[in-house]
């Protein structure tokens, strides 16, 4: 496992993608209340806008009703300054794709 860097979101390296693994905590939720899935890395690693983070290991299978907490490693890739700045400037476009619906009962392909 590599030493993880302690940087702020802010100091994205320019030309190359910086990659370090990072252990984390994965809970998974499957209830009536709530379904879900969330990760926390250890430390303070800070993931900005453009960074990736990939959990490890086998898919979680939680059954109805129940929540489960696992122990993981991730791999967080930090975007470059240029990846940054796109992801800000265009992630407000991708977030409207999501808003995407319709009251009628037309069925689309």
């Amino acid at each position: 496992m590599t030493e993880r860097p302690k940087t702020a979101p802010m100091s994205a390296p320019i030309l190359f993608r910086r990659r370090f693994e990072v252990p984390c905590t994965v809970e998974v939720s499957h209830t009536f209340e709530s379904l879900h899935a969330h990760v926390a890395l250890d430390g303070d690693v800070a993931v900005a806008p453009g960074d990736e983070v990939l959990v490890h290991g086998a898919p979680i299978e939680v059954p109805y009703g129940e929540v489960r907490t696992e122990r993981r490693t991730a791999t967080v890739t930090q975007a470059t300054i240029w990846e940054r700045m796109w992801t800000r400037a265009t992630g407000d476009l991708e977030f409207m794709e999501l808003c995407e619906f319709s009251f009628s009962e037309e069925v689309r392909p």
